[in-house]
């Protein structure tokens, strides 16, 4: 195995690791909504603010697959 192969292995195992994070922190957020028929305007003010801390997590993890999928199809070409 190449030097390059084995980087491209280990961005692909670091993806899956954040795209099972990810997913986590999807079913946590969905959890939430649920106890509070689907509304965050229903929240208790704690249960608001962990619903926030939950979705800037997610959507940090969302902004680091896509730079992750822009550096392996790159490594494709």
């Amino acid at each position: 195995m190449s030097e390059n192969e084995g980087d491209v292995r280990q961005q692909v195992e670091i993806y899956q690791r954040i795209v099972l994070r990810y997913e986590e922190l999807d079913e946590q957020i969905d959890a939430l909504l649920m106890a509070h028929d689907g509304r965050s305007d229903r929240m208790s003010p704690e249960d608001h603010s962990r619903y926030r801390d939950l979705a800037r997590q997610r959507d940090e993890l969302y902004n680091e697959m896509r730079a992750l999928e822009q550096r392996l199809l790159s490594d494709e070409e």
